[in-house]
């Protein structure tokens, strides 16, 4: 383990959580999260951002040096921040990244967040943002952190259920899973978790289902079907209240015969490779999704 992760964890704790349990409205927790990306999170030199959008929904590029948005497969990636707030800039640094490491460009959808635009806005966005890169020659990878995660497991089981072409693969990092909040992570890890306050996961449900079903497969995909699905990649830390969202999806995909690579990090923070620019653990770890990323089959077939 690196040095800067105790550091690191202690100053999330003291900061950070505290924070994420004051905030009373999502404006309190969209701005300063904003704000300190800007700070915190940079990418490598030579990156380039390109605003735009794709079949309506607003979009971020995140590509390398000598990396276009023609390159290749695509990494189709969507930001966490819990349904409600997050956005392509806080988490375009981090992919910039990934399409360092795997020479690829990185779309980042702006998806329709609540409360404003409760479930199932944030899905549907997915899909039509898919549906319309899908037949991409060099494939899809789909890819999301945190809620986000969620939500690109959610779209890969969509893509199954509407028989659309599949993704090349799926990497999930910390994914919320499981709008129940069931597993015994979230009361285990309460205290040892260093961002996410467990006591206020009920308000979370109630911003973003507004009356729907914590058990509908594209709110919580932990309890979605994959029959057939390509690999999916799966992170968390020992430590997280979502590490048994990450668990338990593993072994419901294994279930249904998807393959899938489990990884279990310890003592590291929720979604820990947001802090590429401090930490080392963070960088290694996209260095092993970009090198996933090249173990996937391409698309044949005409895909």
């Amino acid at each position: 383990m690196s040095l800067i992760r105790r550091p690191l964890n202690l100053y999330l704790r003291l900061t950070e959580k505290p924070h994420m349990i004051r905030a009373k409205t999502p404006d309190a927790l969209r701005k300063p999260f904003e704000a300190k990306a800007r700070i915190f999170f940079h990418p490598p030199r030579g990156t380039g951002y390109v605003r735009g959008d794709v079949a309506g929904v607003p979009v971020t590029w995140a590509m390398a040096r000598n990396v276009t948005e023609s390159d290749g497969p695509l990494i189709l990636y969507f930001h966490g921040g819990g349904y409600i707030f997050g956005s392509p800039a806080t988490h375009r640094a981090m992919l910039a990244r990934l399409s360092s490491y795997s020479g690829l460009p990185a779309c980042l959808p702006d998806y329709r967040k609540a409360p404003e635009h409760p479930f199932p806005a944030a899905i549907e966005d997915a899909l039509t943002v898919y549906r319309a890169v899908m037949d991409r020659p060099g494939g899809v990878i789909l890819g999301g952190d945190s809620a986000g995660g969620g939500i690109a497991l959610a779209l890969l089981a969509d893509i199954q259920r509407l028989g659309l072409v599949p993704p090349l693969g799926c990497f999930a990092l910390s994914p919320l899973t499981d709008l129940t909040f069931s597993g015994a992570s979230v009361a285990r890890n309460a205290d040892r978790e260093v961002i996410l306050p467990a006591a206020r996961t009920d308000e979370l449900v109630q911003m973003y289902l507004q009356g729907g079903e914590p058990e509908d497969p594209r709110a919580s995909p932990l309890w979605a079907s994959f029959a057939g699905a390509p690999p999916v990649w799966l992170c968390a830390g020992d430590t997280e209240i979502l590490l048994d969202d990450a668990r338990r999806m593993a072994e419901a995909l294994r279930a249904q015969g998807v393959a899938v690579t489990e990884v279990i990090e310890h003592d590291l923070p929720h979604v820990w490779p947001l802090f590429q620019t401090l930490l080392p653990e963070a960088r290694a770890t996209l260095r092993d999704i970009a090198g996933w990323i090249r173990s996937l089959s391409p698309p044949t077939g005409g895909s």
